[in-house]
């Protein structure tokens, strides 16, 4: 059984991680935590600059070792993880041990839309709508291990947080 104090969630970029977030930890008065935020503070600089300094390879190693302290904390919180979060088998062994996970999904011209001209998107340099659906076609089985999958294309930010609410409550039940 999944626990449900803590929430995790994970999607391609552009899915509506950070501001379901947002609304999740106010409807359940407890902390957001943005696993993108957390590592920024760690590492004294930006997620672009981190990329620019030492590579994808370094960061992915920062991000495993961020989310594995933040999921063995007694913390209640709902965390929003960066897109690629789960490309570490340990990282989606973590979030299943210790939170009910949710995966957002959208569809690929909704993503463009959401994201162009975010300068802050290190993957997305150069063809943004070419990268997006490149990174998306690589990453399609990706999300399959959460406990629920909420397509966020035509549903508002409070509509997903209901749908994740009612299915965390679900698996208490």
């Amino acid at each position: 059984m999944a626990r449900t104090d803590k929430i995790v969630l994970v999607g391609f970029m552009g899915t509506g991680k950070s501001t379901v977030a947002k609304r999740l930890a106010e409807r359940l008065g407890i902390e957001r935590v943005d696993l993108d935020e957390e590592i920024e503070r760690e590492a004294g600089c930006t997620i672009a600059e981190l990329f620019d300094a030492k590579g994808e390879a370094h960061f992915r190693d920062l991000e495993s070792a961020v989310l594995a302290r933040l999921m063995a904390s007694d913390r209640p919180f709902v965390l929003a993880t960066g897109g690629g979060a789960v490309l570490r088998e340990a990282n989606r062994e973590a979030m299943l041990a210790s939170g009910f996970v949710a995966a957002l999904t959208a569809s690929p011209e909704r993503i463009i839309e959401r994201v162009s001209g975010d300068d802050s998107r290190p993957l997305l340099r150069g063809d943004a709508a070419g990268r997006v659906r490149r990174l998306m076609e690589e990453r399609k089985h990706a999300y399959d291990f959460a406990h629920i999958k909420i397509d966020t294309t035509d549903l508002t930010p409070d509509e997903i947080a209901g749908r994740i609410l009612a299915a965390a409550k679900e698996t208490t039940a």
